[in-house]
């Protein structure tokens, strides 16, 4: 993989030029991506910004994120070769930080069930998640330093777990989502992906200008509460033994780790992220539903069929329900400084015929809390399989200087 961190050390020491980073990528895709095929359209002429603190680093856009110079399609014939007139919030405050970018990468139609064609790079006869396939994969494969997602339910987390790169999910809006298709407006979260933490932390921070985000240190011995989210159902081994290395490795680290059980609220907030989520694609894709149902992807179509009688009296009950966890989750958590836990269920699952679950992402997307995914271990079949450190709402920095400070155990 590409370590944004060393290229942004490289070329702000005058070791690197700008330009030499941005064709290191460039000869990267080349070689990878008619293998992998984590995008679905590439710049014209991608050229390197000679300002910015970004400046050489190329960046992977999903595809449901408009771009001014390049289609978004949004994984779906119904928008094939559909042009914006403007650039997202996100795409202009990368562009603003130097950035370049390279190119749209894949995702499930509308963000949503349907696989894509993209190969996981660990292992080509896996799947490499969803819905943020391309993105996952294009800095798993060595392609980019830097790719944008999205989560509505775990659709950065997961696919980092899969692919074993760094991923966060931010504190709901601290990234605009201005110019990105909605699925949910109360879940959608635009995520980074990138080799390391620090490398998030570093993006992160150069895109929305708070040096603080990259600059947080730990002053005394992290608290640890892990959390088996009993809720969610069972894990598979390979999960288990993920989450059991990484508390293990934090704790010789010199953290301070223990189990923590979360309220019975948490159980029905996990529960009414479905009916949020179901109920709002309908009022997202409505237009689409109705004029264009049968062009609409088959996983997509039978589960909007499947949930179109959902009352409003039941999304503003489940709204209830998210905000009575939102607020009770500083008291529950307020032992410890962050939360670990499983990112997936288990290991990428074998074929491209399902992007895997997000019931181990659902309850903190709901709770808009910054999640960060570490790869914890490796599974049969060379699969990585990560791990989640989790904050307080707004708290992102915090939740990466944790994410770095068991990602450092765990190199040890």
């Amino acid at each position: 993989m590409i370590s944004l961190s060393d290229l942004k050390r490289r070329i702000d020491g005058g070791e690197l030029s700008p330009e030499a980073a941005l064709a290191q990528s460039l000869g990267a895709i080349e070689a990878q991506e008619n293998t992998i095929g984590a995008f679905v359209t590439r710049a014209k002429d991608p050229r390197a910004a000679s300002e910015g603190p970004l400046r050489g680093i190329a960046v992977g856009i999903k595809d449901i994120i408009d771009t001014a110079d390049m289609p978004t399609e949004m994984g779906s014939s119904i928008y094939r070769g559909w042009q914006p007139r403007a650039d997202a919030a996100v795409v202009m405050m990368l562009k603003r930080a130097g950035a370049t970018i390279v190119g749209k990468t894949t995702t499930t139609a509308f963000a949503a069930l349907d696989p894509t064609a993209t190969l996981n790079p660990r292992n080509h006869g896996h799947t490499p998640g969803g819905s943020s396939a391309g993105s996952a994969a294009a800095v798993a494969a060595g392609m980019v330093p830097l790719a944008l997602g999205t989560q509505t339910a775990g659709s950065v987390i997961r696919p980092a777990s899969f692919c074993g790169v760094a991923a966060i999910k931010p504190s709901y809006r601290l990234l605009p989502t201005v110019g990105v298709k909605t699925y949910s407006w109360t879940l959608d979260t635009v995520g980074l992906f990138a080799a390391g933490v620090e490398d998030l932390a570093l993006g992160l921070a150069a895109m929305t200008e708070r040096p603080e985000l990259a600059q947080h240190e730990l002053t005394k011995p992290l608290r640890i509460g892990v959390v088996t989210q009993d809720f969610a159902g069972s894990v598979e081994a390979a999960s288990d033994a993920a989450l059991r290395v990484a508390a293990a490795a934090a704790e010789r680290a010199g953290a301070a780790v223990g189990m923590l059980k979360l309220p019975e609220v948490f159980t029905e907030a996990w529960q009414a992220q479905a009916i949020i989520q179901d109920f709002e694609a309908h009022r997202a894709l409505a237009w689409e539903f109705a004029t264009h149902h049968g062009e609409i992807a088959p996983k997509l179509r039978a589960k909007l069929d499947e949930t179109a009688g959902i009352a409003p009296s039941a999304h503003v009950q489940a709204l209830a329900i998210a905000n009575r966890a939102r607020g009770a989750f500083g008291g529950a958590a307020s032992e410890v400084d962050v939360i670990l836990t499983y990112s997936a269920p288990g290991a990428a699952p074998k074929g491209l015929a399902s992007t895997g679950e997000p019931r181990f992402n659902r309850l903190w997307t709901l709770l808009g809390v910054p999640c960060v995914n570490v790869t914890a271990d490796i599974a049969d079949g060379g699969l990585p399989v990560g791990v989640q450190v989790i904050a307080r709402f707004g708290e992102d920095a915090k939740a990466l200087a944790a994410a770095r400070f068991v990602e450092d155990a765990l190199r040890r």
